[in-house]
């Protein structure tokens, strides 16, 4: 396997254990451009060196961990010596519960995710086992860790021929909704309105997530600039779009079917025919189109 594992212990669900090594989901660096830091007047690079206020520059094999049990005095703490104290069910990600897949709510994923791959062939079957049951029950594992230094909720679940986990949130570290719904005013909402919108979500719904079309614009951008600028041409900016005009929610919802449909789609029925666009008060724009302020 390319990678190195990140994480190696064992899957504890009751009296079952399995011998498991955690691949991090996430390849660092993809697609990206990273820009330094320089100097504007002479464009060299800015450095930053770790300096002890006794000794000066110090190098990185010379520094250590500590903790600062006093104003000015520190104890050295060695991560291994944390490893040695840890017991051997410290080194596990122990299972507390199984709970369905659709009530884990997404607001609590930390968007860390990690690939659980059996160590070994000891372990082979009693992964498999495991994986099958929560694929067949529609269930995801809740179970507990300490990784990298930090007590950790998880969750795994399966994918593809893999279990993957991915730690959570403690409840104090997700803001609550409640703290924010103040800020949805309650509106009408006509039957037509919500009609179009179904139409207009069924017309760009799609049979699964396609990742492989995503792309990153800005980086594309970003790159344009840089070989433009090594090359020493002048940047074109792009024209300034025509602001679009500002019509109700009933044609605007109208309107986006009819592009999402094209040309030859059949058309949402309405009784009579459409009103023309009509100019809306500025002062009344937000309260009529709240789907375009989300956008």
């Amino acid at each position: 396997m390319a990678s190195r594992h990140v994480w190696k212990g064992f899957l504890r669900i009751n009296l079952v254990s399995v011998p498991v090594l955690a691949y991090s989901a996430s390849t660092s660096g993809a697609g990206g451009i990273s820009l330094n830091q320089l100097h504007a007047e002479c464009k060299s690079r800015i450095k930053y060196k770790k300096t002890c206020p006794i000794h000066g520059e110090v190098p990185n094999e010379d520094i250590v961990s500590g903790y600062e049990y006093s104003k000015g005095h520190y104890v050295v703490v060695d991560s291994e010596e944390v490893e040695n104290v840890r017991s051997p069910d410290e080194k596990a990600v122990r299972v507390d519960s199984f709970v369905p897949l659709d009530k884990i709510d997404p607001l609590y994923l930390s968007g860390k995710n990690y690939y659980l791959v059996p160590d070994g062939p000891v372990g082979q079957k009693a992964y498999q086992v495991i994986h099958r049951g929560l694929t067949e029950a529609s269930r995801a594992a809740i179970g507990h860790v300490v990784m990298r230094g930090k007590d950790q909720y998880v969750v795994l679940r399966p994918f593809g021929r893999l279990m993957v986990m991915a730690t959570l949130h403690y409840a104090d570290q997700v803001a609550l909704p409640s703290a924010f719904e103040g800020d949805v005013v309650p509106a009408a909402v006509e039957p037509k309105e919500l009609e179009l919108v179904k139409m207009l979500i069924k017309a760009s719904s799609k049979s699964k997530l396609d990742t492989e079309s995503f792309k990153d614009h800005y980086t594309e951008k970003l790159m344009q600039v840089i070989e433009a600028k090594v090359a020493g041409k002048e940047l074109v900016v792009p024209t300034a779009e025509e602001p679009a005009q500002v019509i109700n929610l009933m044609d605007a919802l109208r309107r986006s079917l009819e592009e999402k449909q094209g040309n030859g789609a059949s058309k949402p029925a309405t009784k009579g025919k459409a009103k023309p666009p009509r100019k809306m008060a500025p002062s009344k724009q937000a309260m009529a189109s709240p789907l375009k302020r989300m956008a």
